[in-house]
């Protein structure tokens, strides 16, 4: 186990390292990289066509949700996640095994697809798998002590995106494990382009950024869509929330939790008491584990 830990971390430190000190890993962009531009790119399309024209470019939080966005995509898989993904896999395994049930995958049927489909297929179900986790987040008063975190957001902006607390990370992932790796054996390491993807349309989601969709507001995700998901005020009809969708919108429309009654541009965000939510980094990270 040690063994495990220590070569994880090993693993962890020579990858950031890597992204960092070399800005171009062979011959594109590295993610680190990769993720400040994107930034900038849609920060200066809020700048430029604003959809709440009132709000300031540099938003209340913006420089928190900066920092939240650096440390869960890079700095908290350094300090602990990469030691706890391989321990938890290894332990899954194992737990597995002792049970009588198959330490590897249990269903295999995507090792005949062409290559498109394959990455089509993953995105799918990849992509329903983060809705069915979100919608817990809402229904589960102990995962909605966590996810609290990303709906204290009072002020729209890219990098909202990426302001959740630590364990959405180890919640996402364990279910990414056990439906993806384990019941499904789908293992796509070389997509790099698939994750940047879902990076800047979530940045786009949570943009502010007057972007028309049209039809496209019936397959993807959007602002317009995305703020009633963090409006204060839930209606009657989704007293737990609405518009769980990630990257797709279909699974919205699919399962009856759409909601846009209309244009939500200046509705109020957050959700009650808001205001006495606690405002740095370490407070927000502990208040989920106070006792209520």
């Amino acid at each position: 186990m040690w063994e495990i830990i220590s070569e994880a971390y090993k693993n962890s430190f020579n990858y950031l390292t890597a992204i960092v000190l070399h800005p171009l890993r062979g011959g594109t962009i590295s993610p680190f990289y990769f993720l400040i531009l994107a930034s900038l790119f849609i920060w200066g399309l809020e700048i430029i066509w604003p959809w709440r024209e009132k709000q300031k470019i540099i938003r209340k939080d913006f420089w928190l949700d900066a920092f939240y966005m650096f440390f869960n995509y890079f700095m908290f898989n350094l300090i602990i996640f990469s030691a706890l993904n391989n321990t938890t896999a290894f332990i899954f395994s194992n737990g597995m095994e002792a049970i009588g049930l198959p330490s590897g995958h249990l269903i295999d049927f995507m090792s005949g697809m062409p290559t498109w489909s394959r990455i089509l297929v993953f995105f799918l179900i990849y992509d329903f798998m983060q809705w069915g986790v979100h919608n817990a987040l809402h229904r589960i008063p102990f995962l909605w002590r966590f996810h609290r975190v990303h709906h204290s957001v009072q002020e729209m902006g890219f990098a909202a995106h990426l302001r959740y607390h630590f364990m959405e990370n180890v919640v996402y992932t364990l279910a990414k494990f056990i439906t993806l790796s384990y019941l499904l054996n789908i293992s796509l390491p070389n997509i790099g382009w698939l994750y940047a993807l879902t990076t800047i349309i979530g940045h786009l989601n949570h943009a502010n950024f007057k972007m028309p969709y049209g039809p496209l507001k019936y397959i993807l995700n959007s602002q317009r869509m995305h703020i009633w998901h963090h409006a204060k005020k839930l209606p009657d009809e989704h007293p737990q929330g609405m518009n769980f969708a990630i990257s797709l919108s279909i699974w919205d429309y699919l399962f009856g939790t759409y909601y846009e009654p209309y244009d939500g541009r200046d509705i109020e965000l957050g959700f009650q008491d808001v205001e006495k939510f606690p405002k740095g980094f370490i407070a927000q990270q502990i208040e989920a584990f106070r006792k209520r």
